[in-house]
């Protein structure tokens, strides 16, 4: 039995499960009636990873977005991942909309994971390595503790939990 367990605190997407909740997306915009003949469209780009949404008017544009987001979380893609910037108008009268896709804990987020785990009072220690954050201690049972408050808990991320041993 080891001395030390620890697990990794990371924000990831599976992009094979993104790819192909965004190609649902756009069969069902393809075969909809409420878009045939619009210029609804939804575009997803690799580097950066970034989702471009488009359609003829404010109340299209929602509903290509509410289409995006159903497929999303049918195929377990947290809506979390993504920071959607607000509606621009195009030139041609159709409206825009993209959301940029996060991977990775950035340093404000991880110490707030850091802070949230030291306030818990248990024996373990977290420290950030990168983009993601490592809790070690003893007991296992202070580990899932430490798992179950975090999953309970919101950062505005979605929060998985790695390397359980």
């Amino acid at each position: 039995m080891a001395d030390e367990h620890s697990f990794d605190i990371v924000s990831k997407v599976n992009f094979q499960e993104l790819r192909n909740a965004i190609q649902q997306a756009q069969k069902e915009l393809s075969t909809r009636f409420d878009f045939r003949g619009s210029r609804a469209s939804i575009v997803y780009e690799e580097s950066p990873p970034a989702l471009k949404v488009s359609a003829d008017h404010q109340v299209q544009l929602k509903s290509v977005i509410d289409v995006v987001e159903t497929k999303l979380a049918k195929r377990g893609v947290s809506l979390k991942a993504f920071t959607w910037t607000p509606p621009e108008q195009l030139p041609g009268g159709g409206m825009k909309q993209s959301a940029n896709l996060q991977q990775g804990l950035n340093s404000d987020q991880a110490r707030a994971v850091v802070k949230t785990i030291k306030d818990l009072g248990l024996k373990v220690q977290p420290r950030i390595d990168g983009d993601a954050v490592r809790v070690g201690g003893k007991q296992l049972d202070d580990l899932q503790v430490v798992i179950q408050t975090l999953k309970g808990k919101d950062f505005g991320i979605p929060l998985q939990f790695e390397n359980y041993r």
